[in-house]
């Protein structure tokens, strides 16, 4: 069986509920991918997005949008891309209270071999325990 990629808006839908059509569709597919009818992907940009529409559209805390990330990574029948770095940036999410896509930076910085990280966002990436580059 040939995996049906998710994109961001799927998601949206099934968390929000703010389209009860959209978010039944949403909820059909999950099942279907829990019951092994058919497989789904996504991938960090979709992630990224989901975080960054949450935070900015929807108001919610950077813990709700950690726990929508976290739910999706646990979600049945659903594979995702980069995985293992995905679930090392929730873990360094949760643990400095800093957005998703910062964590998974410092993540992917980490897991490359980078020592230090070239940016203005100081504060959060010195929260992840990040040397900065002087710029």
């Amino acid at each position: 069986m040939k995996p049906v990629f998710v994109d961001a808006n799927v998601f949206l839908r099934f968390f929000t509920r703010d389209d009860a059509g959209q978010h039944e569709r949403a909820d059909r597919l999950f099942r279907a991918a829990a019951d092994g009818k058919t497989a789904l992907v996504a991938g960090p940009p979709v992630l990224f997005e989901v975080s960054w529409t949450l935070r900015a559209a929807y108001g919610q805390s950077v813990r709700d949008v950690l726990d929508a990330l976290e739910a999706i990574l646990a979600l049945p029948g659903l594979a995702l891309t980069d995985a293992a770095m995905c679930a090392e940036a929730l873990r360094l999410a949760r643990q400095s209270a800093v957005e998703f896509p910062d964590a998974y930076i410092a993540a992917l910085a980490t897991a490359c071999g980078a020592e230090t990280v070239a940016t203005f966002n100081l504060s959060d990436f010195r929260k992840l325990g990040v040397r900065c580059y002087a710029l």
